[in-house]
């Protein structure tokens, strides 16, 4: 079976998500492979003004920005664990 969403394919929930939210995941959450430092600033800058453009919409009464915003606002609180869990694993040995 496939699945679309506005005329695209979606190959795979993290896909179907960002085309049915319009979310771009790896942006809110970021990647789960290495990223510089230089990257991760300027992902989070990114990441940090369509997140006040969301709030903004959803102050003037965009109830979809809204959600928008809570969902992209809980992804940038996914990283870190993340993050801690794959150092803590390199640093102890462990294959991660």
């Amino acid at each position: 079976m496939r699945t679309f969403v506005a005329g695209q394919e979606a190959h795979g929930d993290i896909e179907f998500a960002e085309l049915a939210l319009g979310i771009d995941v790896d942006l809110f959450r970021g990647p789960l492979e290495f990223e510089t430092d230089g990257e991760r600033a300027a992902r989070e800058d990114a990441a940090g003004d369509i997140l006040a453009d969301l709030r903004a919409a959803a102050e003037a009464g965009d109830e979809i920005a809204g959600w928008d915003a809570l969902y992209a606002d809980a992804l940038t609180r996914t990283v870190p664990f993340l993050r801690s869990v794959r150092d803590f694993r390199s640093e102890s040995g462990e294959a991660a």
